[in-house]
């Protein structure tokens, strides 16, 4: 990034106001001042912060979840994911329960892949998706009707791969997990370290708490 781009405009917020605050999300209103010198609305939804975990065991399988999703009315394949309750959570912690929760399974060793904006353009919402490996199964968890229902499965990750670019998996987590943990168990790329910086985590929601 060049030294150019730190003077380029800065979008002031000029006011802000509250449209609903719920249990995992808050919609507000912000009137943001333009280049040009106008104010726009711009409606934001602030959500906690959110991990997924691309598990892949010594047969080169993947875990993967097939689960109901209301808001497309349709079971979605995904990885095991979850949200961070708290602000002080830690998301390597957050990764590992929720493997265990919803997949029943554990892994020795953990690195991060990418950090996914779904929908930057309405909602601050940032995953990181890990790279477990190393995988032993545990006793799964059940801690909701929805991870009661949902159904585990284990996919070569090369066939993941096909039905990702098939449009078979659409969940922005598992398609961006499954791409960035085959080229990083291929060698084409090397994954972050487990506790590597995360600059986008978002904090909005979590501080109103």
């Amino acid at each position: 990034m060049s030294a150019a781009s730190d003077e380029r405009h800065v979008f002031e917020v000029v006011s802000t106001r509250d449209v609903h605050v719920g249990r995992i999300l808050a919609l507000r209103v912000d009137e943001v001042r333009m280049p040009d010198g106008s104010v726009h609305s711009r409606e934001v939804v602030e959500h906690l912060g959110a991990v997924a975990v691309a598990a892949v065991d010594d047969d080169g399988q993947v875990v993967l979840i097939h689960q109901y999703r209301h808001p497309l009315g349709k079971r979605l394949w995904e990885l095991p994911a979850g949200l961070i309750d708290r602000a002080d959570e830690d998301p390597l912690a957050t990764a590992k329960r929720e493997l265990v929760e919803e997949a029943g399974v554990t892994a020795a060793n953990w690195s991060v892949l990418v950090d996914v904006a779904p929908s930057p353009g309405f909602t601050d919402e940032v995953l990181r998706v890990y790279l477990a490996t190393g995988l032993s199964d545990t006793a799964r968890q059940h801690m909701g009707e929805e991870e009661a229902d949902l159904e585990v499965h284990r996919v070569p990750l090369a066939e993941a791969v096909r039905m990702t670019m098939a449009g078979e998996v659409v969940n922005a987590a598992a398609v961006s997990g499954i791409l960035a943990a085959h080229a990083a168990l291929s060698g084409a790329v090397r994954a972050r370290p487990a506790d590597a910086p995360w600059l986008d985590r978002p904090t909005a929601f979590t501080d109103r708490h």
